[in-house]
């Protein structure tokens, strides 16, 4: 499969320079971040995706009783997967994901993932969702079918308004909710977990590799 546009912004991004979020009161979301580049579910690979970074992870922040739209949340840069360690300045702040206009507002001093817009839908659908992670995992997305894990339709594109409506019938009519994980099918190897916590997201994330490898 071809990845001509992998980590390309492909929604509409309204961005302002800031200065750096404070990491010391995100180092849990650092720490999982660190740790899927350990495992190689985030990194950079010149033999994968044509060399391009791949994998996100972010942290949604107050206000929490935010409505959908406005659920603001902290993400890795765009195209910082490659690096081993990451920094204040890595990160940036989405403070408005709206699908249906196919616009990303956030601020940093980095442009967010490409993945912003899939990471917003996720907020926006289970308010006890506090962190998402998105890591590229051939053992868990080739295993999809046999491990029950929600898949979005295949010719649905990654970083569009057709992946959060995706998002949105998986909530809609399957366990995804419960299970608080996803394969994207359109998108090679890409897996989204999510939980009120990192460790919940990762856990989620990691058992689901073991059963993977297990098989």
């Amino acid at each position: 499969m071809a990845h001509p546009q992998e980590g390309t912004l492909k929604f509409q991004l309204r961005f302002t320079p800031a200065s750096p979020v404070d990491l010391c009161a995100h180092r849990a979301l650092n720490a999982w971040r660190r740790i899927l580049f350990l495992l190689q579910l985030i990194g950079q690979d010149p033999t994968r995706y044509e060399g391009y970074g791949f994998g996100n992870i972010s942290q949604r922040i107050a206000p929490f009783d935010a409505p959908p739209p406005l659920r603001r949340f902290i993400i890795t840069g765009t195209q910082t997967g490659g690096l081993p360690h990451l920094g204040a300045e890595h990160y940036a702040i989405v403070t408005e994901c709206r699908p249906e206009l196919n616009l990303v507002v956030a601020e940093g001093p980095i442009k967010p993932s490409a993945e912003s817009l899939t990471h917003g839908s996720v907020y926006a659908l289970d308010s006890s969702a506090r962190f998402v992670m998105h890591a590229h995992s051939p053992d868990i997305w080739q295993r999809a079918h046999q491990l029950n894990i929600p898949t979005t339709h295949a010719d649905v594109p990654y970083g569009t308004p057709e992946m959060a409506a995706e998002v949105a019938r998986l909530f809609a009519e399957t366990d995804v909710a419960a299970q608080h994980i996803f394969c994207m099918g359109g998108h090679e190897d890409g897996v989204i977990a999510f939980g009120a916590t990192a460790e919940e997201a990762g856990s989620v994330m990691l058992t689901c590799l073991a059963r993977a490898l297990a098989m």
